[in-house]
């Protein structure tokens, strides 16, 4: 039977995936919370949900993960409960050739690696307690191979699959669904710089497609759309002598 989501929070909330998934959250009558670091942007979502939608918006940056305890206890007192996590916080930053900025790579890590532990990690625990729930943790095909055109991007989607990985193999056996999402090209301000972006899909089919894999349950790790696994298999497998001409 698919899950139906009550009360969530949506970490990554004020655009993008993040938003869409918000909003078809609340148009299902769930309860939920969405986190961004900008408030005007946040804000432009929330007036977007379905009238009557129960929303409760947070302007919190994901760099800041010595507060994610207290905050994450208060949002599940406030929402009523929590069957549901999303994490879909990203930083991407393609440098120019000859450019090494490890400020700007430290970010990437700091959002999309050690923002989403502390938040996913805060919701493994809670859920592992009552013994049901789902995390959905929106990594990325980059993450398949280090790619030089964006190589702390790659090294960080990298990590946050693996750290979904491990956080499934803790708490699935404690009822708790630990999904990982592995986009293509979604259409969104984080990609508008890109000059390469086959396939690519909406904000929108990209939740709908995300929501759907959340829903079945099973801990499952999915590309989306699901033809980026094939897409993925064949650059997995080139030899790295290959991989290191493609301009990737």
């Amino acid at each position: 039977m698919s899950l139906r989501f009550r009360h969530a929070v949506v970490v990554g909330a004020s655009s993008g995936i993040g938003a869409s998934i918000a909003r078809m959250l609340a148009a299902d009558g769930c309860a939920v919370a969405l986190l961004g670091r900008r408030e005007a942007e946040l804000q432009r979502v929330v007036a977007s949900l379905p009238a009557g939608a129960r929303a409760i918006p947070v302007v919190h940056d994901v760099t800041d993960q010595t507060g994610v305890p207290l905050l994450f206890e208060r949002l599940v007192a406030d929402l009523g409960g929590l069957d549901l996590l999303v994490y879909a916080a990203g930083d991407m930053h393609v440098p120019e050739e000859g450019e090494y900025d490890f400020a700007r790579d430290r970010r990437q890590i700091e959002v999309n690696v050690l923002g989403a532990m502390a938040w996913t990690g805060a919701a493994a625990a809670h859920f592992e307690a009552r013994r049901s729930g789902t995390i959905v943790g929106v990594s990325s095909i980059a993450g398949v191979r280090g790619r030089r055109t964006m190589p702390a991007y790659t090294t960080s989607k990298a990590a946050l699959s693996a750290w979904l990985e491990a956080l499934r193999n803790r708490v699935s056996r404690h009822g708790v669904n630990v999904v990982t999402v592995k986009p293509g090209f979604v259409d969104t301000a984080m990609t508008t710089h890109l000059t390469k972006k086959p396939m690519m899909i909406s904000a929108d089919r990209a939740a709908s497609l995300i929501l759907a894999t959340a829903r079945r349950g099973g801990s499952p790790s999915a590309y989306i759309p699901a033809q980026w696994g094939l897409v993925a298999f064949v650059v997995r497998h080139l030899p790295s002598w290959l991989f290191r001409r493609l301009d990737l």
